[in-house]
């Protein structure tokens, strides 16, 4: 078997980077066929130098002279624009395609992927949210494997690989709980940018570690675990487990529970995605369940995290009310970035768009993106009325 090629969509962010440090331990398999990255192109210039792919995507044209000059690469076509990332993302070249740039942003590229017919590893969960539908459909079409990469996605897709799923019963998520989850709801209110930005086990991009002291980004995988595993919203659960060991629960309908452990730390779930269906050598030490001592797993209290709720509501309602949730929180995460709004508002504000939905049709890529441009020009409004 000759070297498998992979495309990394997001090469500079923190998935990007533990996909490399992957693939640098198993160079004799994996060849980098394709990068595209965001505006840090001191780091994408190093990338590019290394690892000396056919083609690179930077998000805006204006950077391309600017990194000509940084970084002269022979033999490297240099693109640019969405245009540009999913050149790279649909490249017939590409064996493998890893899917990690945050947000709807990641879901043309991500479809470029499917349509391709090659085998998606899948750390963009806001496509999955948006348009789950739409890119399983796609995949059907083009024979596409979508793997995730997802700790917690991962662990369920590992547990149900021998299993069949008229016997899955339901499937369980864990959540760390996030840097507030011992923290009282009143505490929580005022919480700063920098606290939010704690997480106690996971090092992660600025807007998923917020997604996680809100858990949020616990609701949106419940979305993304119907779309990827075909459940219904009465066979998807979530647990509190500030451990992070186990990542995931399958329940059958014999009352087996299934789980997948491991340490805490994305390499994992990423090189399965890569090695699929054969597990290579991993370079991290052995769980060792008897220095962890406890496995400890708590209801959710949806009032102190009433976002899950609301997440938890999108399972049952029609799939345009998914983009609503998705495009309200990535405006009302930023403001928070920014420090225009405090911690409890980006529920509050996320609540109130939701409320505002009217039911809209979905089956298109253009009707996706007009609800989601719709709802971030109501979301802004509702930020400047506050």
């Amino acid at each position: 078997m000759g070297m498998e090629k992979i495309a990394i969509l997001g090469s500079t962010g923190s998935i990007g980077r533990n996909t490399l440090e992957v693939i640098d331990c198993l160079e004799d398999r994996f060849h980098v066929s394709g990068l595209a990255a965001g505006r840090n192109l001191e780091l994408f210039c190093k990338q590019v130098q290394k690892y000396k792919p056919e083609i690179v995507s930077l998000q805006k044209k204006e950077d391309v002279g600017r990194f000509n000059q940084m970084c002269p690469a022979d033999g490297t076509r240099v693109v640019s624009g969405l245009e540009g990332v999913e050149e790279v993302a649909g490249s017939a070249d590409n064996d493998i395609v890893v899917s990690s740039i945050t947000g709807i942003s990641g879901l043309k590229p991500t479809l470029a992927a499917v349509r391709s017919g090659k085998r998606v590893a899948l750390a963009n969960k806001e496509s999955m949210v948006v348009a789950g539908r739409l890119i399983q459909e796609e995949a059907r079409k083009s024979g596409a494997g979508i793997i995730p990469v997802d700790s917690e996605h991962s662990g369920v897709f590992q547990c149900l690989a021998k299993e069949k799923q008229c016997e899955v019963k339901k499937v369980i998520l864990t959540a760390s709980g996030g840097p507030f989850f011992r923290v009282s709801a009143q505490e929580m209110k005022h919480k700063s940018v920098a606290e939010a930005l704690q997480h106690p086990r996971w090092k992660m991009g600025k807007k998923v570690t917020i997604d996680s002291a809100t858990l949020m980004n616990k609701g949106l995988e419940l979305i993304e675990a119907r779309w990827l595993f075909g459940l219904t919203a009465g066979q998807l659960g979530v647990l509190i487990h500030p451990q992070s060991i186990v990542h995931s629960l399958v329940e059958m309908t014999d009352g087996s529970v299934l789980a997948q452990l491991s340490r805490t730390d994305m390499r994992i779930p990423i090189q399965y995605a890569l090695t699929y269906p054969d597990r290579e050598q991993g370079q991290l030490p052995s769980l060792d369940l008897s220095q962890v001592g406890s496995l400890d797993f708590y209801e959710v209290d949806t009032v102190k995290f009433p976002l899950l709720a609301l997440a938890r509501t999108a399972l049952d309602q029609s799939d345009s009310y998914s983009i609503v949730l998705n495009a309200a929180n990535e405006v009302t995460v930023e403001a928070f970035l920014k420090e225009e709004i405090e911690f409890h508002e980006i529920s509050e504000i996320v609540e109130k768009a939701v409320a505002n939905h009217k039911q809209a049709n979905a089956e298109s890529i253009e009707d996706i993106f007009e609800i989601d441009r719709v709802t971030r020009v109501h979301t802004r409004n509702l930020l400047e009325q506050r």
